[in-house]
């Protein structure tokens, strides 16, 4: 059952101070559900660092202040998050991650790992991974963070304990409501043929058209500003890495919107799986109509084979791959 983050704050805290605490949570939700927040007061409960005020009566830490996620980053708190262009998490990360883990904490302390994005392990990263998770290092806490627990190994799950928060960012929220108006429009008269598909497909090219170009601005902007700050104080090296950083910011945050529109459309034909299943639950209830018409077009083979095939565009797009031909490829096989 989801909970608010407040409340999956209060039910882990609980389970500390009974000395029942998991070794390892999933923790799933939307984006701004508060995850990372959840993280963050987790690591503050165990070991009392950074925006600490005393001890309550039960002897955990009274935190006055939420302290960004980043910022626990110490030897006790390691936080990793997707890196490189293909925003996976790597083998290598997960191999000196478990040898951090190996070093023995201070009495009283605990070692925690964040995995942000948990998802965005590949292959053999996750079954790296796995074996740290069957055998976790005594006094240690894992926490992974996801807003797609299924694309996690089975295996993986069964290891957890999943926590699923509410509220956030709705899928259909923002951008996500363009786009799912403009998909209800394209499919009017359904979907199973190429020019359909490339309809919607120059749709999502589009706007991630316009994602990129939003970023890249803001990237450029803040550079500017830096320059115009500190070009009489310090040298150039420091700033074309600051350059660097900005451009390399730029182009995560555009990933990670990529991501989020794939998952707005993943989202849009699970309803119309779920509408021909006969589910409840759905992402867009207000297309319910439009989303029926669709349903009662396809056969449930149908669907579920444009469901897997979104999917491997998601995993293609993570490879590197050439971003206009693989939205061309990927949409076709998804909607044609």
């Amino acid at each position: 059952m989801a909970q608010t983050a407040q409340k999956a704050f209060e039910l882990i805290q609980s389970a500390h101070q009974r000395n029942r605490l998991a070794h390892a949570f999933l923790i799933s939700g939307a984006y701004g559900s508060g995850k990372e927040e959840l993280a963050s007061r987790l690591i503050t409960l165990l070991n009392g660092e950074k925006g600490c005020k005393g001890l309550d009566l039960f002897g955990d830490p009274i935190v006055e202040k939420m302290v960004p996620l980043n910022d626990q980053e110490s030897d006790l708190a390691r936080i990793i998050r997707p890196r490189s262009k293909s925003r996976q998490i790597s083998i290598e990360a997960i191999r000196e991650l478990e040898q951090s883990l190996q070093r023995i904490a201070p009495r009283g302390k605990t070692k925690v790992v964040v995995l942000v994005d948990a998802d965005q392990m590949n292959e053999k990263s996750e079954n790296a991974f796995l074996k740290t998770l069957e055998e976790p290092p005594e006094g240690s806490l894992l926490l992974l963070l996801t807003t797609r627990p299924q694309r996690l190994l089975p295996t993986v799950l069964s290891r957890c304990v999943h926590i699923k928060l509410l509220g956030g960012h709705r899928l259909a929220e923002n951008i996500g409501k363009s786009l799912i108006e403009n998909l209800n429009q394209a499919t009017i008269h359904g979907f199973g043929d190429p020019i359909t598909a490339l309809k919607m497909k120059s749709i999502f090219a589009k706007l991630l058209q316009e994602k990129r170009e939003e970023v890249e601005a803001t990237a450029k902007a803040a550079a500017k500003e830096e320059v115009a700050a500190y070009r009489d104080t310090t040298d150039g090296s420091w700033l074309k890495e600051r350059e660097d950083f900005h451009k390399a910011s730029a182009e995560a945050e555009y990933l990670e919107a990529r991501n989020r529109y794939l998952d707005v459309i993943l989202a849009w034909v699970g309803d119309i799986l779920r509408i021909k299943t006969g589910s409840e639950g759905l992402d867009f209830p207000e297309s319910r109509v439009h989303l029926q018409k669709l349903a009662d077009q396809q056969s449930f083979l149908q669907i579920v084979h444009r469901v897997e095939a979104l999917e491997r565009l998601r995993q293609t797009l993570e490879t590197n791959a050439f971003e206009p031909l693989a939205l061309d490829v990927g949409f076709l096989k998804s909607f044609a």
